[in-house]
Parts: structure tokens; sequence; C-alpha cells
């Protein structure tokens, strides 16, 4: 996509929503889905399936797997297909459960460890499309051990929320399994006790940055974008899966409400949202994966009626134009995306080259949702 076409989308969807023309909307909206087309044939172009199952890998595929479900294209199904087979539907390999570990670890007794969980998220996406008992059978195994164990301390940092959370409610739509909703709050239960701030309404990004043991550069809460993009992301993935019915889910509405207006009151005049959420001096610039899983959780909350349309609106357009006139490249590369870690880093340089597996996907839930956003107002 050229910068002319990409400066023309966002006139259409200035104009579509200003004015409500079916014209303009229908305009916006195509220009859109050609967003998502030139974004993920420009990474799925360049970056071949066969990969790891671990974290960043399957961050993306949670995207690639939205805009599979919105567009129905099935290069975006094969793709994911193909890494699914690649990893023999599994996430860390270990098949010796005393050894299972969910501390911080790449090795393949991690089992229990969320960054070699999410892939479980997209195997069950894929079932869903065509059905096979085998597709699921690791992640089954794998979580019912876990709800098994006495331990309630398996999500200690913001990032696993977005890794894990949606994997319970997947698993109870497959299983009808209660467990796995009652697992879902005691592990939220507390993850929320080590890193949420009810001041704020925000989660650090894990214990050791919990205000004042950690302060920002200018003596602040540091409350670190992607951290939290992770968390509203993924309270808006679990609100799309969990009954209406569901024991907490006016808690986790309440909750999802509760930090999308904290999220809102720091975004920047030019859209995005800087890696140090409170401390925009801390680590200046843009970040777009923050951003990106910002707008979509704001959007998503727009379209199915938990956040008001008249404040939250402005917000997501501001954030899209960023997305799409500075973030998106003329090739389709999303740029400005803070690299693999955990904190703001004062210094660090990140810019137009800077891409990622995770960034992608968190653009691509991004688009899709501003689709849906775009097809019903």
């Amino acid at each position: 996509m050229t910068m002319k076409k990409m400066n023309l989308s966002i006139c259409a969807l200035a104009i579509a929503l200003c004015y409500g023309c079916a014209d303009q909307k229908k305009q916006a909206s195509d220009q859109v889905l050609e967003i998502i087309d030139n974004v993920n044939s420009y990474w799925q172009n360049n970056n071949a399936a066969t990969v790891s199952s671990f974290w960043d890998n399957a961050a993306y595929h949670t995207g690639n797997m939205e805009a599979y479900r919105l567009t129905q294209n099935p290069d975006y199904l094969q793709y994911s297909t193909d890494w699914a087979e690649h990893n023999d539907w599994m996430g860390a390999k270990s098949n010796d459960k005393s050894e299972w570990k969910y501390s911080y670890g790449e090795s393949d007794d991690y089992v229990l460890f969320g960054d070699y969980q999410i892939c479980f998220q997209t195997y069950a996406d894929l079932n869903s499309i065509a059905p096979d008992s085998q597709k699921m059978a690791r992640a089954r195994e794998v979580m019912e051990y876990q709800m098994s164990t006495p331990q309630s301390d398996y999500w200690w940092w913001a990032d696993g929320l977005y890794m894990v959370m949606p994997v319970m409610t997947k698993m109870y739509k497959l299983t009808q399994n209660p467990l796995y909703l009652e697992k879902l709050d005691e592990y939220l239960t507390y993850a929320d006790s080590i890193m949420y701030d009810e001041e704020v309404g925000l989660y650090y990004r894990d214990g050791k940055y919990v205000y004042p043991k950690h302060k920002s550069s200018n003596g602040m809460k540091d409350f670190w974008a992607r951290g939290d993009g992770w968390v509203l992301a993924g309270y808006a993935k679990i609100l799309s899966d969990l009954p209406r019915n569901a024991p907490n889910r006016a808690k986790y509405e309440e909750r999802f409400k509760t930090m999308a207006q904290a999220v809102a009151s720091c975004q920047q005049p030019e859209g995005y949202w800087t890696r140090s959420m409170l401390d925009p001096e801390h680590a200046p610039g843009p970040e777009t994966s923050g951003t990106a899983f910002f707008t979509y959780g704001l959007l998503w909350g727009i379209n199915n009626g938990l956040l008001d349309e008249a404040i939250y609106q402005p917000i997501v357009n501001k954030s899209w134009e960023y997305l799409t006139t500075v973030a998106l490249q003329p090739d389709g590369k999303v740029g400005y995306v803070q690299p693999i870690g955990e904190r703001a880093i004062p210094g660090q340089v990140v810019d137009a080259n800077s891409t990622a597996n995770f960034g992608v996907g968190a653009y691509l839930l991004a688009a899709c949702e501003m689709y849906r956003n775009l097809a019903q107002n």
C-alpha cells in the first residue's frame, strides 16, 4: 500500500465516522481489508511458518487467526495450520510431569509456563474449524494436569494474562468443564494480588516493578504499555468467549472498563501510547505493540457495548491514524515495535524498522476490530 493510499484510508474513515455516508463507509472498510492483506502478506511472504511454538510466534498467530476469521483468506488458515503441524500441536514438549516448571524458561521442561501455552489458543481456533481430538490432546493434558495441582501462582507476569486467560475460556468452550472457569478466576485473583494497582487501574509488568520499589526515571509509577496492552486484550478475548451467565463475567467486565478508562487517560496527542504510560519522558516516542493492543481492546469494547462510543471512538480514531500513517510502512512492514523485553527502557531505539511477530499479531487484531467498527457504525 502506498503512503497516498494510507492517507486516503484515514480520510475515508474520518468522513465515514463523522457523516455516516454509506459509500464512504464502504470505501473505508475496503481499505481496512487492504491494510490487513498488506500487513499479513508482507509478514507471511518474509517469514516461514515452520518456527517454534514459543510466545512471540504464537502471539502472531492469534492475530492471523482473527484475520482469517474476518476475511476467510485460505492462505492465512494454511499458514497457521502449517505452524501447528510443525510443532505437533504442542507447546513445550517434555513428557515427564515431574520436571514441568512455570517460572521463566525456554527449554522443553517449562510446560506449565504460559509462554508455552499461548499456542493452545490457535490450536483451539484451528480445531473449531476442522475438529480433530488429536489437535487438542496435548492442550487438554497440560491444562488439566495444571488444574489438578494446588498451586495458584501460575500467572506471575502481566503478559501471561494474554497468553493463558483465553486458553482457559477456549478450553471451557471445547470441554464444558467448569473447572477451567474456576481456575481462570483463581489464577487471575493471584495475579491481581501481586500486579494490579487499584488506585490507577493498571497492571505492573510483574512484582519487580511495583511502586515504590520501582519508579520511572521521574519518580512515577511505571506501567509498561505492552504489558498493559496484553492484559486489556486478554480481557477482551475472554469476554468474547465467556457465556453471558458465567459466574465472574460482571467482575471481568468491570475490570475491563476500569482499565479502558485508565488507558484512555494517558494516550499521547499523536495517538500512540508511550512505553512508560504515565511518564512519557521516561522512554519518549511512539510504540506500536502497546498501541495496537490498546486499540484492539478499546474497539472491542465499543463494538460489544461495554464502552461508550462517544467517549472512546475519538481515542481509537487517533490511535488508528497513528497505526496507519506512522507505524505502517509502505511495503506492509509494521514499524515502531519495541523489541522483546519486559519494561520501558530509556534510550532504547524504536523506529520505523523495528518490527516483530507479536507486534504484527497485535496490529492484525486492531485492524480486524476496526473493520467491524466501521461495519456497524
